[in-house]
């Protein structure tokens, strides 16, 4: 079994070597909780590797968002390249859930759009931790939602071994139990194609495919081969084939759980009856005996995880199986930006209980749907093992877990200064911008500019742009992939500057980036605390020609406060860098795609087929948008552009696969939609 071995040319320098030896001895201590209070740029993430590396345990990295995670994934991928470094994250690139209005009598079926890249790194990570031990995972808070069972999962496994015997109809049956579908003409994930002796399968969670040759019951030869040539790649004396979804079962637990599922609809049936809610109890019994039917001939249903409970044998209350549940009990967990991540954690219960609960008040789902939820705080907490909480400005919380011990990380190996900062009037803050971003473009350097709303980043991006400025906005309505292209091509100079909300925060790495700009700075609240104003501070300092600039009229508590906090940084690495006689350098950084080469290698594949591709990464937010123009269009009588919309909506939607009305009559103004926020989605464009 490999070891965990970091592949860099760089040793630890700096506060690193104290860092790292002291969060070892602390694991080996059993210690349960430990603190690292690191600076922007002083290598927090070198770190965790070379705890992991020293340790040999496989490591959960949990961030607060999609952004930061891709990032982490390609640092830890380039750190440990022999080694099998996953990303878990939400699938979903658009998700309605379910939910019902009572007060209006509106029912909102659940709505997504799965990407199926994302899918298959769950899946790698999963079946990598149930077959390895040298695994790091870096997931969000994902990971803290309901998934099928480990024991299922692993028992429902497909090992094949040359010289080994299996009945050729067994084996397609047990292909069959663990998801996969037959399909003998097109290659595709999650599928096989059977040639006499001959069975290619294509797992869910691979670029490549296996191929199986019997002779007889023998197992003759096992080899890997590229999907779309059918070209031998390499020989294999064993393979493993990992169920296709997460929720996976065996065929007699599925009948118990159809009788547990059938009792309680019974239950709830004669609760209703009892209540006089005959509209409720019909609408219950329609929908759960056709899911039941669906069980019983497929072993499979829409919505399969509200019935998690009873198909994994929990009894009810009983926290759901998660990522979590996938680790050896002596995994290690570091928790990146620890200050955000945890009230994250918190978060997640009570909103979605409450909209479960109107769902299973008004009989569109069983009592049961109840326990298809995230981990409360309480239950995370008593499921994690040894946590390192990692932070530039770890919360209370954190901080008392360690009874006060923090260990420090303040010193940069590369001498960099935290920024200056300096104070502008609010009054003309927007020429004053101008002006610095032209400055700092000028000389090769980028800048961030931080604003309060999403709306007025989106503005002040198409301003910047009628004003030379080449601009792109970044904010939670991008999706993983699409942020990190945005943060990419910053770097790479295709854009000037990045306007954001609160994504501009933590974890944030583009050296280029020497400028921050923090709009509306003395706003107190939450996007301008002194928390989230250090964090933001922090995004300039990996460049030697850091700066920042705080537009406001008055010097807050928590700007103070930032401002103390950035002032004693620099006096320690000034004082470090006078005895170490180094001279500050901005940081040379290699532009990595990380998780993008994960898609880009879909996205070739396409090429090479033929395939058209550019639906596959349309949102449903885009689609709003155009029918929103569309509308817009119509009212202003503007017919002729109206109907191009229209073609063009009716184009996607058809590429995207989602049906589409034989008449679409949409450019009128009765079947509008998306004229909310949430429709209000565009691409960035600096062109605009």
């Amino acid at each position: 079994m490999p070891e965990f071995q970091i592949a860099s040319p760089f040793q630890p320098s700096g506060d690193q070597p104290a860092a790292i030896e002291s969060l070892v001895r602390g694991i080996r201590e059993g210690k349960k909780d430990q603190v690292l209070l690191g600076v922007t740029g002083s290598g927090k993430t070198f770190t965790m590797a070379n705890v992991i590396q020293q340790m040999q345990r496989p490591a959960l990295i949990l961030s607060h968002n999609k952004t930061l995670a891709a990032q982490l994934y390609g640092e830890f991928r380039e750190f440990f390249p022999n080694n099998a470094v996953a990303y878990f994250v939400s699938y979903y690139d658009y998700y309605q859930p379910e939910a019902y209005i009572p007060q209006r009598d509106i029912y909102i079926e659940k709505d997504s759009s799965i990407n199926e890249e994302i899918d298959r790194l769950r899946l790698l990570a999963t079946s990598a931790l149930v077959s390895r031990r040298d695994v790091i995972v870096v997931a969000s808070v994902s990971c803290i939602y309901g998934l099928g069972s480990p024991k299922d999962y692993l028992e429902m496994m497909v090992p094949l071994t040359v010289g080994g015997t299996i009945d050729r109809d067994d084996l397609l049956r047990r292909l069959c139990d663990i998801q996969y579908s037959r399909n003998d003409i097109a290659p595709a994930r999650s599928n096989f194609r059977v040639r006499g002796d001959v069975i290619e399968v294509w797992p869910a969670y691979e670029e490549f495919a296996y191929r199986i040759e019997l002779w007889g019951d023998e197992v003759e030869k096992l080899s890997i081969i590229n999907p779309l040539t059918g070209e031998e790649a390499q020989r294999l004396n064993d393979i493993y084939i990992y169920p296709a979804k997460h929720y996976v079962l065996p065929e007699d637990r599925i009948t118990s759980a159809t009788d547990e599922i059938e009792n309680e609809l019974n239950v709830q049936l004669e609760k209703f009856q009892q209540e006089g809610k005959l509209i409720e109890r019909q609408r219950l019994n329609a929908r759960t005996r056709h899911d039941l039917e669906l069980l019983r001939e497929m072993g499979f249903c829409p919505g399969i995880e509200n019935y998690s409970r009873a198909l994994s044998g929990r009894k009810p209350g009983e926290p759901p199986f998660t990522l979590l549940d996938f680790f050896p009990d002596d995994f290690l967990l570091f928790v990146d930006e620890s200050h955000v991540s945890i009230p994250q954690i918190r978060a997640m219960f009570n909103g979605d209980q409450a909209r479960k609960t109107t769902l299973v008040e008004h009989g569109f789902r069983l009592p049961m749907a109840l326990d298809n939820r995230p981990l409360k705080f309480e239950e995370w907490n008593a499921r994690r093992k040894q946590t390192i909480f990692v932070s530039a400005t770890p919360a209370d919380w954190e901080i008392e877990q360690t009874a006060g011990e923090v260990v420090e990380q303040v010193i940069r190996p590369t001498g960099l200064l935290d920024p200056t900062i300096s104070i502008h009037p609010a009054r003309g803050q927007v020429p004053h911008l101008i002006e610095q971003i032209k400055a700092r473009t000028d000389k090769g350097q980028r800048t961030l500019v931080t604003t309060l709303t999403k709306r007025l980043s989106e503005d002040l991006t198409n301003y910047l742009t009628e004003e030379g400025i080449k601009c792109a906005w970044l904010h939670s309505e991008l999706d993983a992939f699409e942020r990190v292209e945005i943060l990419r091509n910053l770097r790479e100079g295709k854009y000037d500057a990045v306007v954001g909300v609160n994504l501009l925060r933590e974890g944030i790495d583009v050296p280029e980036v020497s400028l921050v700009a923090i709009l509306d700075a003395d706003k107190e609240g939450f996007l301008r605390s002194a928390t989230s104003l250090i964090q933001t501070i922090g995004r300039s300092a990996r460049n030697v020609n850091a700066e920042v600039v705080l537009y406001a009229d008055r010097v807050t508590d928590s700007m103070q406060e930032a401002l103390d906090e950035t002032k004693r940084r620099r006096i320690l690495q000034m004082k470090y860098n006078e005895e170490h006689g180094i001279t500050p350098e901005t940081i040379k950084k290699a532009i990595r795609r990380g998780i993008e080469e994960e898609i880009e290698a879909k996205r070739m594949a396409q090429k090479v087929i033929g395939v058209e591709s550019e639906s596959q990464y349309v949102t449903q937010e885009y689609l709003n948008e155009l029918e929103a123009e569309m509308l817009a269009a119509a009212e202003s009588l503007e017919f002729e552009r109206a109907a191009k919309l229209r073609d063009r909506i009716v184009q996607l939607k058809k590429q995207m696969g989602k049906p589409v009305p034989a008449e679409d009559d949409s450019a009128s103004p009765k079947k509008g939609r998306g004229r909310g926020r949430k429709g209000s989605q565009r691409k960035p464009n600096p062109h605009r």
